[in-house]
């Protein structure tokens, strides 16, 4: 079988959502820890943090793969839940995983929500900075830009912080799901490493949500 006809095969696209879905793990785990400067209230390392991962030539190189790894993700996601309502045809049941919650029914809505979430949060912040939307932003005289002023000044509404936490539940939830899920899929399932990466993903899935939806009520609680 070619490689286009394993990638097209039910089999091929879990391989690849979970894949994808590993690697955006592991993206957010970066962008989290970068974006504690913010929840520090550390105005300069954070926008010095901004300027490096937007003009940094290998930074965006790989930038540019997670954003293809994220739209496969998507793409895949989709692509397999299509497959799965035509292949149940009128009946209406749950898939459940091996503890008996009912995951594919909301997996594909929490991450349609995570999706537009994020489309917003780059509209926000991204666009802003790199004058997408407005005019953007002024650089100082070693070509670095206050981004900080901006979140920090949208933080200060309690209706966007409201939605980013109401986000970061979501994204909890997803994760809380899918992170084991990607790892069996991928073959690594087995009495040793399972209790391990369910414990791992367990972990990851309160920790990472919890760091990024205290960074807008900090700043929201503090001022700046």
């Amino acid at each position: 079988m070619s490689w286009q006809k394993s990638l097209s095969s039910t089999i091929g696209r879990k391989f690849m959502m979970s894949l994808s879905g590993i690697l955006l793990i592991l993206f957010l785990a970066g962008h989290v820890s970068g974006n504690m400067t913010l929840l520090m209230g550390n105005k300069e390392a954070f926008n010095a943090y901004a300027h490096f991962m937007s003009s940094n030539p290998a930074v965006q190189l790989l930038a540019n793969v997670f954003k293809l790894f994220f739209v496969g993700h998507i793409f895949y996601a989709v692509v397999l839940t299509i497959q799965n309502k035509k292949a149940r045809g009128s009946q209406s049941y749950e898939v459940t995983n091996k503890d008996g919650s009912s995951v594919s029914k909301y997996m594909g809505v929490l991450g349609s929500v995570i999706a537009v979430f994020l489309v917003v949060h780059l509209s926000q912040y991204w666009a802003v900075m790199h004058g997408y939307l407005g005019e953007g932003l002024t650089p100082d005289k070693d070509g670095v830009k206050d981004l900080y002023s901006v979140v920090s000044t949208s933080y200060q509404n309690p209706m966007i912080v409201g939605a980013y936490v109401i986000a970061m539940i979501v994204l909890a939830y997803h994760l809380w799901h899918g992170f084991a899920s990607a790892f069996q899929t991928l073959g690594i399932n087995n009495k040793r490493y399972t209790p391990i990466i369910s414990f791992l993903g367990k972990a990851y899935s309160i920790i990472v949500p919890l760091l990024f939806g205290a960074i807008p009520v900090v700043m929201l609680i503090r001022g700046y």
